[in-house]
């Protein structure tokens, strides 16, 4: 709901003595993908051109964003450093990101995959309609056959559960077997292997530009490996890493703070750990 996103806001504005600015993004399916990229990046590039009218210091710009909102985060770091005549970000803070769509296997995706609130189904289901298509063939790219061999080769260096600590292979996580890739699978949903999608994807060359980085991973949550696998990425590359994971958490688990009786002490930790962060730098 906004009314949790405007506490998260309120709460960061006041404990970190900061200027917060959300962006509200067009929403899908009525405003069609890549738009909400594009309104991320306007937003952030007039604030980033006007910072004297926010009477923000240049050396201190934070980008942020929970879930979907943590992939436009990461892809609009991206994109600024071209941005030459802009100020230097310094810091992503990514809060249980969602970052690629090449394989759905990996262990978070088999142990949560029936998880509220975010269940592995339904983030497939997610990214059809947000691309404006029907929710086809989900059976097929919960297999990965969406993926062609080649692809899957290229990037097993990056995306892989071999490369996922073992202490996050516990719950019951079986290597996928062989499945074969469908071409018609691929067409129907293609666009989640780019980069825009898949931030993850993106070369060592871009990665190693990338600004110190916050990263929150919740154990009940599918896209807890994408995190644990961009955290990787980035300290290979030489980006200073701060990990918080949450070991009661779930995907969502922000939007409940601040609600009282149905908010969740993990949710209040995470904030206090979020705010810590942010008044170190």
């Amino acid at each position: 709901s906004l009314g949790a996103f405007e506490r998260i806001c309120r709460y960061i504005a006041k404990k970190c003595n900061s200027v917060v600015v959300s962006v509200g993004y067009r929403l899908s399916p009525e405003h069609p993908y890549p738009g909400q990229y594009f309104d991320c990046l306007s937003a952030t590039l007039y604030f980033m051109r006007n910072l004297e009218e926010y009477h923000v210091d240049p050396a201190l710009i934070i980008i942020s964003g929970d879930s979907c909102g943590a992939n436009f985060a990461t892809v609009i770091c991206q994109i600024l450093l071209n941005k030459r005549d802009l100020p230097k970000v310094r810091a992503q803070v990514l809060l249980y990101p969602g970052l690629q769509g090449l394989d759905f296997h990996l262990p978070s995706y088999q142990q949560n995959a029936s998880v509220p609130i975010l269940f592995r189904k339904l983030v497939i289901y997610f990214c059809f309609r947000y691309l404006n298509k029907k929710p086809v063939f989900l059976e097929d790219v919960v297999q990965n056959c969406h993926v062609p061999e080649s692809m899957k080769l290229k990037y097993k260096k990056w995306v892989s559960a071999d490369i996922i600590p073992d202490e996050f292979k516990t719950r019951g996580y079986v290597p996928q077997k062989f499945t074969s890739y469908k071409p018609e699978v691929h067409e129907a949903i293609k666009e989640i292997l780019a980069i825009p999608f898949s931030p993850l994807l993106a070369e060592d060359s871009i990665i190693s530009q990338l600004p110190e980085s916050y990263i929150l991973t919740c154990e009940f949550d599918v896209l807890r490996d994408d995190g644990l696998l961009y955290k990787k990425r980035l300290e290979d590359n030489g980006v200073p890493v701060t990990w918080y994971h949450s070991e009661r958490g779930f995907h969502g688990i922000l939007a409940f703070f601040g609600y009282g009786a149905i908010s969740f002490s993990s949710g209040k930790k995470i904030m206090d750990n979020i705010v810590n962060y942010i008044n170190s730098l």
